[in-house]
């Protein structure tokens, strides 16, 4: 079954953007989830992640959509191109973690007091 743009996320505008330049997808089967942005990257993740997929945008897509979906909390999508010179540089988040919280938290201001 695939899925259309329109009923992605709206968070996942910068993987839809990306998608179309990665080599593979790959899922840790818990909660890292990663685009292979050239062969040097995809090489190590077929060789080093339980769960990859290599095909068209809308099957890679299709992919992370679903990984995205049966992930745990901790869950986010980076975008890995290779580095030599600094290999975290790297490294382009494209969704982070906690992305989706509920942005009517009560949060906390620089002196502890609670915000509404």
């Amino acid at each position: 079954m695939s899925i259309t743009h329109q009923e992605l996320p709206k968070l996942f505008a910068p993987v839809v953007e990306a998608i179309t330049e990665a080599h593979l997808v790959a899922y840790d089967d818990c909660h890292k989830i990663y685009l292979a942005m050239d062969e040097e990257q995809a090489e190590w993740f077929r060789e080093y992640f339980p769960v990859t997929v290599e095909g068209t945008a809308e099957e890679m897509l299709n992919a992370l959509a679903d990984w995205w979906e049966n992930s745990c909390f901790l869950r986010f999508i980076n975008a890995v191109a290779t580095n030599h010179a600094d290999p975290n540089a790297g490294f382009t988040t494209l969704i982070p973690q906690f992305a989706e919280e509920d942005e009517d938290e009560i949060l906390m201001d620089d002196e502890g007091t609670e915000e509404v």
